[in-house]
């Protein structure tokens, strides 16, 4: 067993390899990736995709699964969903993207929306939107995803960590094999929790800020946003994973996010010509 001083020039061993390991990976990113700025939140991104590789990959991803999975033979299901996107699609400035909307027969609380504007919703979420409002905050979630290039930014993303993790093999090939794995697992830990699933809260998060938005301009009644959430919240069964071990925040910090943000939503709403609320029933 290491005494106190070896564990502590270890521990700093490791640390120190994965900050060099980061070092370089980042400039080189950077180098190859294109700054962007994400539409009404305005916050700088990096970019190594266009945007037509991007829709290029949405939409052979979309047919794949269209494959696989059976589309809904629920009319009424397929007429609201796609009468809501339609609505949202039109305010959301998009016309690079040519929109798609299927319904997903499914028990599977969930939606979609691929880069280029292929949506999915799953019947499994129908009963917890309730109303057209309620699907307008799902969809309008999705769609923020795909305007706001997350997609994008997580391969960007991707391609830093896996950079890192070949710096720090090339740092460590001469590490006894043992010592070698300790240090690609404190690696892949600390870029993992340290980095990729923080921004994958911070995409969620985003997208519900543009998403409340976006379906306020269609005319849905943007206060339905944080209700659906604690609406969502208490859908669920067992426990919840805790939230900086998650790629979502937890319902609570979400709902309390878009009371926070709804004042400006109501105003955009309150602007609206044409205001629908809360819309039809889901039976």
């Amino acid at each position: 067993m290491m005494d106190q001083k070896k564990r502590s020039a270890s521990r700093k061993s490791v640390i120190a390899i994965c900050l060099a390991a980061v070092g370089i990976a980042t400039p080189a990113v950077i180098f190859i990736a294109g700054c962007q700025q994400v539409p009404v939140t305005h916050r700088k991104q990096l970019l190594v995709t266009s945007v037509a590789s991007e829709n290029e990959m949405g939409l052979t991803a979309y047919q794949e699964i269209l494959k696989e999975e059976p589309v809904t033979k629920n009319e009424k299901a397929i007429e609201m969903v796609r009468r809501v996107g339609q609505r949202i699609a039109d305010v959301a400035n998009q016309p690079d993207f040519k929109w798609e909307f299927n319904v997903i027969e499914s028990e599977t609380q969930n939606a979609f929306c691929l880069p280029g504007g292929k949506v999915a919703v799953y019947t499994g979420i129908l009963p917890v939107c309730e109303s057209e409002a309620g699907l307008a905050v799902v969809m309008s979630h999705e769609v923020a995803h795909a305007i706001a290039r997350h997609g994008g930014e997580r391969m960007t993303y991707q391609t830093a960590q896996n950079m890192g993790k070949q710096a720090v093999g090339y740092f460590t090939q001469k590490q006894e094999e043992q010592k070698k794995q300790i240090i690609l697992t404190a690696y892949g830990a600390a870029s993992e929790y340290g980095v990729i699933l923080p921004y994958s809260r911070k995409h969620e998060l985003e997208a519900d800020e543009i998403g409340i938005l976006l379906m306020a301009k269609a005319g849905y009644d943007p206060s339905e946003a944080p209700v659906f959430w604690e609406r969502f919240s208490g859908s669920k069964q067992g426990a919840a994973p805790m939230e900086w071990m998650s790629t979502h925040p937890a319902d609570a910090t979400r709902a309390a996010a878009l009371r926070s943000q709804l004042p400006q939503a109501m105003k955009t709403y309150e602007a609206t010509a044409t205001k629908y609320g809360l819309g039809d029933k889901i039976e």
